[in-house]
């Protein structure tokens, strides 16, 4: 199964007090071409939006989020879309804590393209090893709408995935998508370090036997 990338960072203030621990986790974007995920993490990162931004290979991005218990550093992979980019695209996704499966809600084929990496993530990921969250992107286009919220939300549920709408163009609910990620990787950090050593151990051997490679958004989010 895939190496998690996480490290977490302690800092203390100049009274001597330890500030709150910084998490680091990488963050990848999949999906079809033209689906806006370029535009999405722009309009996260720089709060701007491109009307076409054409990704060759993969571009990367990094945004801190300031929680009250904790900060979240996002390195944020935004992989190509392109079919002849698709093989090397598992070298990208290597150690991510979480990914956007991005889909156009006005392309119904880009929907279908979306499960298709989830079926790829699952080769490579357990479970709880990696936060999913399926984005409709460009509810801008609502009048030219292909796939409907409750056919997304019936997916997700039945696969443990998180989900949201948004608008890269508008801003439509792009910051809430991150926030979601953020406090759902926090909780399982904060699970973590309050479950007992030997039940960790015992998760730990459960994981190494199996053979390799063999929650819906809360308010803010909801489309």
């Amino acid at each position: 199964m895939a190496h998690r990338k996480m490290w977490k960072e302690m800092t203390v203030t100049s009274d001597g007090h330890h500030s709150n621990p910084t998490y680091v986790y990488k963050v990848v974007l999949l999906g079809s071409m033209a689906v806006g995920k370029s535009s999405l993490a722009f309009r996260y990162v720089k709060n701007s939006f491109r009307e076409t931004m054409p990704t060759v290979g993969c571009s990367f991005f990094k945004q801190m989020i300031r929680l009250e218990t904790a900060n979240i550093m996002f390195e944020i992979w935004d992989t190509a879309g392109q079919e002849k980019y698709h093989s090397v695209c598992h070298l990208y996704y290597r150690g991510a804590r979480a990914a956007l499966l991005v889909y156009d809600i006005s392309r119904k084929e880009t929907f279908n393209r979306a499960k298709l990496w989830l079926r790829e993530l699952e080769k490579d990921f357990l479970h709880d090893e990696i936060v999913i969250i399926l984005v409709g992107n460009k509810t801008d286009l609502a009048t030219e709408r292909e796939v409907t919220s409750e056919e997304v939300k019936e997916f997700a549920r039945s696969k443990g995935l998180l989900h949201a709408e948004t608008s890269a163009k508008s801003n439509h609910q792009v910051t809430d998508i991150f926030m979601a990620i953020a406090q759902k990787l926090l909780q399982q950090e904060q699970q973590k370090e309050t479950t007992p050593v030997q039940s960790q151990s015992w998760k730990k051997s459960h994981v190494d036997l199996r053979a390799p490679n063999s929650n819906q958004i809360k308010k803010c989010c909801k489309s």
